[in-house]
């Protein structure tokens, strides 16, 4: 927690003498945009909070918008983005090793180098305000560390501390494109294994990854419009033909999405949902009746599901296993009782087997394929956690093939390319019992449209490439 500062008081009231009473001395505060960015980060710290969870309600609560709401945006996403960068710099000018700083007083320094070395802040700005801000939230002592340190990162632009801090390529690969682009080294592993090729594919990757990504909205069928959303401001989408781009304002401004008839999705997520809904399943008598969502939170696909599947009079359950997840499914399904949500463990299904047409298993997983929406991700997450997810993502996969009917599809989806958990998963799980009398479907077919798609038959979608997160999509048919 930030410490309270006590306020100093003046011996003596301002061009008066000794005889006059004094009055309390109060330090200025700090700007609200800085103060507010130091909070968020401090919950990122402290709490393991999300920004982009913490930041909206923040600004809300203080009332901040237009230029303030905007900088203290910049500020959090932009310094969580580089940290490793800004850490590897500052580690260059502190009198001990960056380990041993004090995390409030890091993200100080941290805020001021994105300041110094990554925005057309001025220097003299930057600095001044930063050590503002330190003084009203560490003390005047360590305020003055701030402002020393601060001054040493300024004699120096990114590319001159780049060219001291980062390995040469040609001696350190993964170490120079990791200081550079500001990923852990074995995030920078992993994903140049999945995406294979030389260096000019993975640079890109990871720049797209440091690039705030755009509002994207979606116009749920059968409940809004593109051009509803048009008159609000929006311009069209890249490649979902539901999909629209906010380049500016507060989604929860427009009302469609206030509603719950539109929503903020990214539109690889849109892909994939509508691929599923689009893929050729066997007929059977009366038709599709019911589908599934074994993994609905916090409910993005299930809401674009739950649309198409009322146009087509189906229905539509929902599982989700976290009770503050399913509430917000419920939000986004709700509106028709001819779906259901429920909270309940996706590995121990209530259902009874092959009784659903279509089922996505969007599993839990390291979220590698989203660091630009959650930057703070890359520095939370470590290898072993790819390991311990398999054993879930494999399960949950087996009682997805296990829901389906002859003739039905299932799709595997995770918001990760990373090898172990796309298609490690599905090999593996097609060569168990449980995947007997299932093949892959060669999912490009259901993505009109959409470039570099690669071999298939799975499909993987890249920041760089498609602009959407890295989804990826395997689908499987049951054929008895």
């Amino acid at each position: 927690m930030t410490r309270p500062v006590t306020p100093g008081r003046s011996p003596r009231s301002p061009g008066g003498s000794g005889g006059k009473a004094s009055r309390t001395y109060r330090r200025p505060k700090p700007d609200a945009a800085r103060r507010a960015a130091f909070d968020v980060l401090r919950a990122v710290d402290e709490r393991d909070a999300y920004a982009n969870l913490v930041l909206p309600g923040l600004l809300r609560d203080r009332r901040m918008t237009g230029r303030d709401a905007a900088l203290a945006t910049e500020l959090v996403h932009g310094t969580l983005r580089r940290q490793g960068t800004y850490d590897a710099i500052l580690d260059r000018c502190v009198d001990r090793p960056i380990g041993e700083v004090d995390p409030p007083v890091l993200d100080v320094l941290c805020l001021g180098a994105h300041q110094l070395l990554s925005t057309r802040i001025p220097t003299h700005a930057a600095v001044s305000a930063t050590v503002e801000l330190a003084r009203g939230v560490l003390g005047d002592g360590r305020a003055k560390f701030v402002n020393a340190v601060l001054r040493k990162v300024s004699a120096r632009d990114l590319g001159e501390w780049l060219d001291e801090v980062a390995p040469p390529y040609d001696e350190d690969a993964e170490g120079h494109l990791s200081v550079v682009h500001s990923h852990p080294r074995w995030v920078v592993g992993a994903l140049w294994d999945a995406l294979g090729g030389g260096r000019e594919g993975i640079e890109a990757l990871l720049a797209a990854d440091n690039e705030p990504p755009a509002v994207t909205l979606v116009a749920r069928p059968g409940r809004s419009t593109l051009d509803e959303l048009y008159a609000a401001g929006a311009e069209p989408g890249r490649w979902s033909p539901l999909a629209a781009v906010l380049p500016e304002g507060d989604p929860g401004a427009i009302a469609a999405v206030r509603d719950g008839r539109a929503g903020v999705q990214d539109e690889g997520s849109q892909l994939v949902a509508q691929a599923l809904a689009e893929a050729p399943v066997a007929p059977v008598d009366g038709g599709e009746r019911r589908w599934l969502d074994l993994c609905a939170g916090p409910g993005g696909k299930a809401g674009l599901l739950a649309a198409i599947a009322t146009q087509r009079d189906v229905s539509l359950l929902a599982v989700e296993r976290r009770h503050h997840r399913a509430r917000l499914v419920r939000n986004a399904i709700g509106w028709n009782t001819n779906h259901q949500v429920v909270t309940a463990d996706g590995t121990q299904p209530a259902w009874e087997p092959g009784v659903f047409d279509r089922v996505i298993a969007d599993v839990p997983c390291s979220g590698l394929g989203a660091l630009r929406r959650r930057p703070e991700s890359r520095w939370r997450r470590r290898p072993e956690d790819i390991a311990e997810l398999g054993p879930l993502q494999r399960q949950l996969l087996g009682t997805a093939l296990d829901a389906v009917r002859p003739g039905g599809v299932v799709a595997y989806v995770t918001c990760s390319p990373h090898k172990a958990e796309t298609r490690a998963v599905v090999d593996d799980v097609l060569a168990t019992e449980a995947g007997e009398g299932f093949e892959l479907v060669d999912a490009r077919e259901l993505f009109p449209g959409v470039t570099d798609l690669g071999a298939g038959p799975d499909v993987q979608l890249w920041p760089h490439l498609h602009g959407t997160d890295a989804m990826y999509l395997a689908l499987l048919r049951r054929t008895v």
